[in-house]
């Protein structure tokens, strides 16, 4: 295929990961290798800063700060939740993205996010095909709910995981200081997958997890839970419960709702907003028990503990940024960049292309085969699956004792 010669711009979109940066150093430092790629931009909180013509000169950022992104969570350069409309209803905003890639030259586009950020970038390479103006557009997998269809796993998830298990097991050895034991319901994000939630059962394998897991794969039966929790809290003393967030009763109601009218939220996106899960679980079986109960939620902080990142994770995440730049100069247009498990003992992954419109809003849930029969908890074959996701230490430089972060400068673009 000819060469096509232009500039490139990366944006970052929906919730960030502490490694989510490693794959924005790796689309950027590629990019600036390349030939054929003439600037290198970086949106200003995703799709939004092109439609804005808010984005930054990535040429003029110090390289060391660029290599401090593998080490430095959250998004660097913004995220946004925003949904473009389907292009046959309302052109507004691919007419304007047209007309902002037309003035800046903009050949290649690069977009780093989960679900709904890929069905962006599918929307936004067929308009472009539509209307003729060539531009190969390339999506980078970023989440840590590990739901993304066509991949192994999704950059992000190791180091989530890592968290929650190590925070987990944590937790299960503070909670077992006093003569008198309690129960504990920790609340793990996951909307309508539960792999962040199961990454729990790594500290129940390490005999310092949780003795419950539910998962939203699996309907919640609140009388089994009460029954289940009663019982190991009568013959423990000390319980301790892994909730995802997005767990739902048989007739599909949050069991979040139960107590909290935030699910009755919608983001841009349409989705409910999800929290009190563990506070409204905890409340029911103090209720129900009399025991001490407390509830944890990890909220944010099981996406932004860069000191915890998996290496693995840190190098894959930069790996899919790197390769999305190098398939693009290639030829590649309309695909995300996604993971392959080698066969074999050893742990090894392969990268391959799967087709933007086959991932774009379809989620990969945990299979109901990794998940006990009592729903309750997970079998060896997640287990088996999940730790190599998580080996390795990636913690950032330190100064003065804390992290040294990366320190953008960020020079708008002018043309």
């Amino acid at each position: 295929m000819a060469e096509l010669k232009g500039a490139c711009i990366f944006g970052q979109s929906g919730g960030p990961t502490s490694v989510i940066n490693a794959s924005a150093a790796g689309v950027i430092q590629e990019a600036l290798k390349q030939d054929c790629i003439t600037h290198v931009y970086g949106a200003a909180h995703g799709i939004r800063g092109i439609l804005e013509e808010n984005f930054y000169d990535m040429s003029k950022e110090d390289p060391y700060e660029l290599d401090l992104l593998k080490t430095t969570p959250s998004s660097a350069l913004g995220s946004v939740r925003y949904k473009l409309k389907n292009a046959d209803e309302d052109e507004t905003d691919y007419k304007r993205l047209l007309e902002v890639f037309k003035k800046y030259n903009i050949r290649y586009f690069f977009y780093n996010g989960g679900n709904d950020s890929m069905d962006t970038c599918n929307k936004v390479s067929k308009y472009m095909q539509k209307v003729g103006y060539e531009c190969r557009v390339m999506g980078v997998p970023k989440t840590i709910d590990n739901d993304l269809w066509g991949t192994d796993h999704c950059p992000g998830y190791g180091s989530a995981a890592k968290y929650v298990a190590t925070s987990t097991m944590e937790v299960y050895h503070d909670a077992r200081v006093y003569d008198k034991g309690m129960i504990i319901v920790l609340e793990i994000m996951g909307r309508n997958a539960g792999w962040l939630t199961a990454a729990s059962a790594i500290a129940a394998y390490k005999g310092a997890g949780p003795d419950l897991i539910y998962l939203p794969e699996v309907p919640f039966d609140m009388d089994k839970f009460i029954e289940d929790a009663s019982a190991l809290y009568k013959k423990n003393g000390n319980v301790i419960v892994a909730v995802s967030e997005g767990i739902k009763d048989k007739n599909g109601k949050y069991i979040s709702e139960y107590g909290s009218d935030l699910a009755k939220t919608k983001d841009a996106f349409g989705h409910a907003q999800l929290g009190g899960l563990a506070s409204t679980l905890a409340n029911i079986l103090k209720e129900k028990t009399g025991a001490k109960v407390r509830a944890i939620e990890f909220s944010l902080l099981q996406r932004c503990a860069a000191h915890l990142g998996s290496l693995t994770d840190v190098n894959e995440a930069y790996l899919a940024g790197q390769m999305a730049v190098r398939y693009a100069v290639e030829g590649k247009t309309d695909y995300m960049v996604a993971f392959e498990r080698a066969e074999g003992p050893e742990y090894k992954c392969n990268i391959k292309l799967v087709n933007l419109t086959d991932v774009a809003n379809t989620e990969k849930k945990v299979p109901l085969e990794w998940i006990k029969k009592d729903g309750t908890g997970l079998t060896e074959d997640f287990i088996k699956y999940a730790l190599p996701l998580i080996q390795g230490e990636s913690r950032p430089p330190m100064e003065d004792g804390v992290p040294r972060f990366a320190k953008l400068k960020k020079v708008l673009a002018t043309k």
